[in-house]
């Protein structure tokens, strides 16, 4: 894969967009599963009343998030769960290097957790000297690939077949040009059981956080969390301070939204509770901010920190499907990612909020009424005044605002670009224009709408 450091989402997209036979399977395959989303919704009336009860509990959880946080760490500890507290990405690595340190271990087993890819947790490890090896099949496959996951549920999703027999063949052993699912999914199976059976620590993600009990929630469709949890000696749960909800009753809520929302499931086949730690074992939990309390104080990006993490936006976004994952240069790609990451860092992310159409399916999809496509927007309008846009867009763009502002300039602006077309349109048509890439310009009309609906009013005179 390409390295994503110096290059912005329309150059890394234009990578992808190089295989086009990739492109339209990860297309066609993406919008499948939109329709399992549409299918699974559509079979519970009460849908729509999901949706606004999620959103509203998540609504309360923003405005009442610090009472909520401290109500779960105390009946967490009274549970026999340490609490730990991470105020950003270094300070939550740290906690779980000095955690294993302390214990002597230096390799871990690890299920999915966006949080600890949005840390660079496997990195940081890595250099020091750890082992860590990810268990979600998806996640599996891409660590054993050198890439990040291109999808926060289907890590995996632009890889082809092929390339996973490829991939097992030189990692893990498997006959050369194997792609058969059922056998490398085996090869994968007996692979991970080595590593559950012999890590003595364990690192998860959470999906949700009980405040009224201290517990916390996993969902999987593998086992690989409750396998590695329930045999290693240490547990560490790493979760994002959003993930509270108040109370129990509350989650069947969302696990009703979640799976069905994510890949058209009815629910998913493990929702593994945690509550304590069995006798001689360590549960540990890294409640990590990493920039979300700047995002609950800004009023028009707080509801991001509604997200639940199902991937439904990025199912129907074209831009995503079209584009891929990695083009996105951050842990969490598509629709919420663009208004995730620039929250971290404007200036590196300050081109992924304008990587949309604008068309709201995002924000159509989302199981808890997110307005994706109207922070896209509002994240745009932050961005240039923060002057983090390209100078030759900034440039234009004022030029572009003179020209409106004025009728008169931008009525002979249109008679020139008329003309342009019309006589010199290879002075459109070309590499240096970037609509010109994928389609060419439309020929110039004879006339303006304004000269025509001038002439149309003399007409009936």
């Amino acid at each position: 894969m390409s390295s994503t450091a110096t290059k912005d989402h329309a150059e890394l997209a234009a990578i992808f967009n190089r295989d086009e036979p990739r492109v339209d399977w990860h297309d066609e395959t993406l919008w499948w599963v939109r329709a399992k989303r549409d299918i699974a919704a559509h079979k519970l009336p009460e849908w729509e009343l999901l949706r606004e009860t999620a959103s509203q509990i998540k609504n309360n959880v923003l405005s009442n998030l610090s009472t909520y946080l401290e109500q779960f760490e105390a009946n967490a500890i009274k549970n026999g769960v340490t609490v730990h507290w991470a105020a950003d990405a270094e300070e939550h690595n740290q906690i779980v290097h000095k955690l294993l340190s302390e214990r002597g271990i230096n390799r871990m087993v690890k299920s999915k957790s966006m949080l600890t890819e949005e840390c660079h947790l496997n990195e940081f490890l890595a250099q020091r000297g750890f082992d860590v090896i990810d268990s979600d099949l998806g996640e599996r496959i891409v660590q054993l690939a050198g890439e990040p996951p291109s999808h926060i549920v289907l890590p995996c999703i632009h890889k082809k077949k092929e390339e996973i027999g490829d991939i097992f063949h030189e990692h893990l052993g498997s006959a050369k040009g194997e792609s058969d699912p059922k056998i490398l999914t085996e090869t994968a199976r007996q692979h991970l059981r080595e590593v559950f059976l012999t890590r003595r620590a364990a690192l998860t993600g959470v999906n949700f956080a009980i405040a009224e009990t201290g517990e916390f929630v996993i969902c999987t469709n593998e086992g690989n969390a409750d396998m590695g949890a329930h045999l290693a000696e240490i547990h560490i749960a790493s979760m994002g301070m959003e993930k509270i909800i108040p109370e129990r009753k509350h989650l069947g809520v969302f696990l009703r939204l979640l799976t069905r929302s994510a890949t058209g499931q009815p629910i998913t086949t493990y929702s593994s509770h945690f509550a304590k730690p069995q006798d001689g074992k360590e549960i540990h939990i890294v409640i990590v901010d990493n920039g979300r309390s700047i995002q609950l104080g800004r009023e028009d990006f707080r509801n991001s920190l509604k997200c639940i993490r199902c991937g439904a936006c990025m199912n129907t976004c074209p831009v995503y499907r079209k584009s891929g994952g990695h083009s996105y240069h951050t842990a969490v790609a598509g629709p919420i990612g663009s208004i995730l990451a620039p929250n971290l860092d404007m200036k590196k992310y300050a081109d992924l909020p304008f990587a949309s159409t604008l068309c709201g399916s995002c924000s159509n999809v989302c199981p808890v009424k997110i307005d994706i496509h109207d922070q896209l927007y509002k994240w745009r309008q932050v961005i240039v005044k923060a002057g983090y846009t390209p100078t030759a867009k900034t440039i234009a763009m004022k030029g572009m605002a003179f020209t409106l502002a004025s009728p008169t300039l931008y009525r002979a602006a249109g008679k020139m670009g008329r003309l342009t077309f019309k006589y010199a349109p290879f002075a459109v048509n070309n590499g240096a224009n970037p609509w010109y890439k994928h389609r060419e310009m439309p020929k110039a009309p004879e006339q303006s709408f304004g000269e025509w609906y001038a002439k149309r009013k003399e007409q009936k005179k």
